[in-house]
């Protein structure tokens, strides 16, 4: 009835259909597998093992070795290099090859040695004045290699061990040259011995030290010397660390130099500009970069990373004092110097642009030059409400100096002298329709846009829009640029000048982004005869023009191709957690000013006529599709509707108001059947009495009926129903009387706008 027996004796039967025989074979293959890997593992590990004791026999050997070598220096050259004349800096001597051999920057006693040598070396130089013959004896072709090799080794020894003790000897660091005795001033003096430009070795030295990331370590000794070091006076004396670093720069930027290249991110530009207020400590080495030649190189080198999307920027000061906002503001500081020379080049102010939009870009907005409180971008914006693409920004307690030194550098002047380079020579100037724009017509164009469109949503704006309105001839110049382009049907990309756009960006935008906010602001301060007699500073013909440019290209951006859905662009925090030069920022912003300046143009027009008001409209494009769909709240037409009503003929917009009220009676009216409210006036209080009782309604009240009785000066009502009649009349009534100069609501005066 049950099964007896031992149920492990059973056979065992694969369903794959395998032998027994196929089981072991498969398990023999999988054993030997992991057994040939656990030999590999084996052998990978002894290998490591002896590689590890080699390298630590040869340090001990190297070791071992250096400190004899130190034993045999101090007994044939002295301790303190007591016994060390002018023959032991010559090839032949083993002076310098036994102290470049044994020298650790971390020992003390190698650290004076190296002091007492540079001591030496400014004797014997001083004494001769011979550099060369110094090191290279009569013969210097035979000895050059061996020189070249000690000089630089030299060189990097002595800013090697300054940076070691940089902490323990800060005081020295940003010491002057009068300071002799200074054993940091001595080891510097040694290094602007041995990189004198004149010396042939001058370029080998230079590379050399480059190659080896001098600019950071320079930057670490800049950085420890400014600690407790005030700015310095205008008298003050030049340092040895700043002629260094003049030596340095003005080494790289000559044409004829034959140093390997090296990463920008240890360049000069990278790690230097990024220091605070550079210039305020170094003065003199804010007048060697901007001779000639030397700025444009670094620019152009930075440019030059920007285009290849290449992180250059070292890691920030603080908080407070972000690497793209330093850099920013010490290139602002000098660069209008260099605008303003009349032989300052194009391809400056384009370099310029793209580094400055650059960093720019990184930066948060600066409300005033006086921010006081910072928060971040993530603490204002209201993410659930967005799905677009935003890019958190984590900085933000900036500096309010350093926010001052930047809102103080981008000044009209500095606007002025850009414009200028960018369009010297250019036709824009002149209203000229023959021919096709040129190459350098089309980057000025898209380089200046570019730039005032991130300053525009970076900075304050008051100064710089005045600068840009009435300094430059801009506006001018951007719309013969637009209309030229209007007339051709074709628009040049721009999107080759910044790496945030896309190649299928509209031409449109960066011009339309720039023109319409400083167009408008010029239009508030235009008086009447300006604008309609003198016809400045755009003529009536240009304007028209102008108003079929921006309603199409409204238009095109609100209803044909719409950036978001339109509840993702009610909240002006959320967007600016975007990239100013994004294209979902850019057509956000082109679409608010465009609108604004339309609004504008349309009131100049209802004052006094220049050109149809059909020209405001979109009339081809509004069907019966649109207006249903403006009727209802949250689609793209109702946003369009109270963005820009103009772009509506009149009597779309009144089919779209009816419906409005029909589908908002029915909705109320489906609660409340009976939904109607009956005023009492008195003909004496009209504007008293209307106001009490209307204030008391909710808006729903307000949509249903309301019916109005009016009381006579006896307080008799007055005979008759109202149907529409007396509504209208009090409508009426009470408009005149909310505009009687005796309740002071509206102040009369002169509108200029």
């Amino acid at each position: 009835m049950f099964f007896s027996g031992d149920s492990t004796s059973r056979k065992r039967v694969d369903l794959g259909g395998r032998s027994s025989k196929e089981r072991d074979r498969q398990k023999l293959l999988e054993q030997t597998r992991l057994e040939r890997e656990r030999r590999l593992g084996l052998r990978k590990e002894n290998s490591a093992a002896l590689k590890i004791q080699k390298c630590f026999r040869g340090r001990t050997v190297v070791e071992a070795e250096r400190s004899k070598t130190r034993e045999q220096f101090y007994h044939t050259f002295g301790e303190r290099c007591e016994k060390v004349d002018r023959a032991c800096f010559n090839h032949n001597s083993e002076f310098l090859r036994q102290l470049l051999f044994f020298f650790n920057a971390q020992n003390s006693s190698d650290f004076l040695v190296l002091v007492e040598t540079c001591q030496l070396l400014h004797q014997f130089v001083r004494v001769s004045g011979d550099v060369v013959n110094l090191f290279g004896g009569t013969n210097t072709l035979l000895s050059h290699a061996v020189v070249e090799n000690r000089v630089k080794k030299l060189a990097y020894a002595c800013l090697l061990v300054v940076h070691q003790n940089r902490n323990r000897l800060k005081d020295q660091l940003l010491m002057s040259s009068d300071f002799s005795n200074m054993p940091i001033v001595v080891l510097l003096e040694g290094v602007i011995i041995l990189t004198d430009p004149e010396l042939p070795w001058s370029c080998k030295t230079v590379g050399y030290l480059s190659q080896r990331h001098i600019m950071a370590l320079l930057r670490d000794i800049v950085h420890t010397g400014m600690q407790n070091l005030k700015i310095r006076n205008a008298g003050a004396r030049k340092s040895s660390l700043e002629h260094i670093l003049t030596l340095m720069i003005s080494h790289v930027g000559r044409n004829q130099c034959i140093c390997l290249s090296v990463n920008q991110q240890w360049s000069f530009s990278s790690q230097f500009l990024t220091i605070p207020f550079l210039w305020s400590h170094f003065p003199y080495l804010k007048e060697v970069f901007l001779s000639q030649g030397l700025i444009d190189f670094y620019i152009h080198q930075m440019a030059m990373c920007v285009h290849s999307h290449a992180n250059f920027l070292p890691d920030d000061v603080s908080r407070e004092f972000p690497g793209c906002a330093c850099l920013l503001g010490n290139i602002l500081e000098v660069v209008g110097a260099s605008l303003s020379r009349p032989t300052c080049s194009f391809d400056l102010a384009v370099d310029f642009v793209a580094v400055s939009t650059f960093m720019l870009d990184m930066m948060p907005p600066i409300n005033s030059p006086s921010r006081e409180n910072a928060t971040t971008v993530e603490e204002e914006m209201d993410v659930d409400e967005m799905d677009l693409d935003v890019e958190k920004k984590v900085v933000v307690n900036m500096s309010n100096d350093l926010e001052r030194q930047i809102c103080k550098s981008v000044d009209p002047r500095l606007l002025q002298q850009l414009v200028t380079v960018l369009f010297r020579g250019s036709s824009l100037i002149k209203d000229s329709n023959s021919g096709s724009f040129q190459y350098r017509e089309v980057t000025a164009v898209g380089a200046i846009c570019v730039f005032l469109h991130v300053i525009f949503n970076t900075l304050p704006v008051e100064g710089i829009m005045i600068g840009v309105a009435y300094r430059t001839e801009l506006v001018p110049m951007l719309c013969n640029f637009m209309k030229q382009c209007h007339e051709k049907q074709q628009w040049p990309s721009l999107s080759k000048l910044t790496s945030h756009l896309s190649d299928g960006a509209p031409g449109w935008l960066l011009p339309l982004a720039v023109f319409c906010p400083v167009y408008k602001h010029m239009l508030v301060i235009v008086d009447n005869e300006e604008f309609y007699e003198q016809e400045k500073p755009l003529s009536l013909r240009d304007i028209k023009d102008l108003i079929i440019i921006l309603k199409q290209a409204l238009w095109q951006l609100l209803w044909v191709f719409p950036a978001k859905p339109s509840n993702s662009m009610k909240s002006a925090t959320a967007i600016s957690g975007l990239k100013r030069l994004s294209i979902d920022f850019l057509q956000h912003r082109v679409s608010i000013v465009t609108s604004e300046l339309l609004t504008q143009l349309q009131d100049w027009n209802n004052r006094r006529e220049f050109t149809s008001p059909s020209d405001f409209q979109a009339q081809e494009a509004v069907d019966d599709v649109f207006i249903s769909q403006a009727a209802t709240e949250n689609t793209t037409a109702y946003d369009i509707l109270r963005q820009a009503p103009f772009l509506l003929p009149f009597t779309s917009r009144v089919k779209i108001f009816t419906s409005y009220l029909t589908s908002a009676r029915q909705r109320n009216w489906a609660h409340v059947p009976f939904n109607r409210n009956r005023f009492r006036i008195r003909r004496d209080r009209i504007f008293e009495d209307a106001f009490n009782q209307l204030s008391a309604l909710s808006e729903e009240e307000l949509r249903g009926l309301i019916r109005v009785t009016f009381v006579n000066e006896f307080g008799v009502e007055e005979a008759g129903i109202d149907g529409g009649g007396i509504f209208k009349d009090f409508m009426e009534s009470i408009t005149r009387a909310a505009f009687d100069v005796q309740y002071g609501l509206f102040k009369v005066g002169l509108c200029i706008i």
